[in-house]
């Protein structure tokens, strides 16, 4: 990866953790809603933001996670099950909305790792975890379609990453 690369990056890590920090209360536990799930729409743009996200995503249960050891195994397992998911799944000749639409959905069905995050680590209902944060990573991300590709249409986050 370039310099330039490594920076957005830097910043997309610093952005998923800084909104994850100040929404902490709502980011973990079994009703979760972490808003930083919609910056896992960057990898739908360029692939390389993947760096960022998973970076985001093991910082921020570094710092604020009650449970980090899991956290980190399990949260950041789930991001890259997730979006192992989105590049078997997707493919470059499909819409923008269709391959976000397959990230959500990625995203939600690799809920069944914080399940069992939480089920091993606070004994909480295994298939009940799994439809509340499933349906936490539904609505955010979901939510979060039209902003990104707003976002992108002054942005251009694929471009951007290949400068």
């Amino acid at each position: 990866m370039k310099t330039k690369q490594w920076v957005y990056n830097a910043l997309v890590a610093a952005l998923y953790v800084t909104v994850t920090g100040v929404l902490t209360p709502i980011s973990f536990g079994v009703i979760q809603f972490r808003v930083a799930e919609i910056f896992n729409h960057l990898a739908v743009f360029n692939k390389k933001y993947i760096v960022g996200v998973v970076l985001g995503v093991f910082i921020s249960n570094l710092f604020f996670s009650q449970i980090v050891l899991f956290d980190l195994v399990f949260g950041v397992g789930h991001t890259l099950f997730s979006f192992g998911l989105l590049a078997i799944f997707s493919s470059k000749q499909m819409s923008l909305k269709l391959r976000m639409t397959i990230n959500t959905l990625s995203f939600a069905i690799g809920s069944f790792l914080i399940a069992w995050e939480l089920y091993l680590a606070l004994e909480f209902p295994f298939w009940l975890s799994y439809l509340s944060v499933a349906i936490g990573e539904l609505v955010v991300m979901g939510l979060g379609v039209p902003l990104m590709l707003y976002i992108n249409s002054k942005l251009h986050f694929s471009k951007i990453m290949e400068k």
